[in-house]
């Protein structure tokens, strides 16, 4: 599967390239949008912080950012 964010991109980055994921880190309870931390924190960062499978997390926004991505 092709990732559309790297490893080191930020919460603020994914949300802003692929604004279907802001639905993602609502669901899982985050406040990310808008957070000035969001430009800091990446998905570890952020699944850490609020006490969340990193997996779960980082399965869930792959699969709405790779929606359309050709492998």
């Amino acid at each position: 599967m092709k990732h559309k964010f790297s490893d080191d991109a930020t919460m603020d980055e994914i949300m802003s390239r692929s604004p279907a994921a802001i639905r993602v880190v609502l669901q899982h309870g985050m406040l990310c949008v808008g957070c000035p931390i969001a430009s800091f924190h990446t998905v570890s960062d952020a699944a850490r912080e609020h006490d969340l499978s990193e997996e779960e997390l980082r399965c869930d926004l792959l699969a709405v950012t790779n929606a359309g991505v050709p492998d």
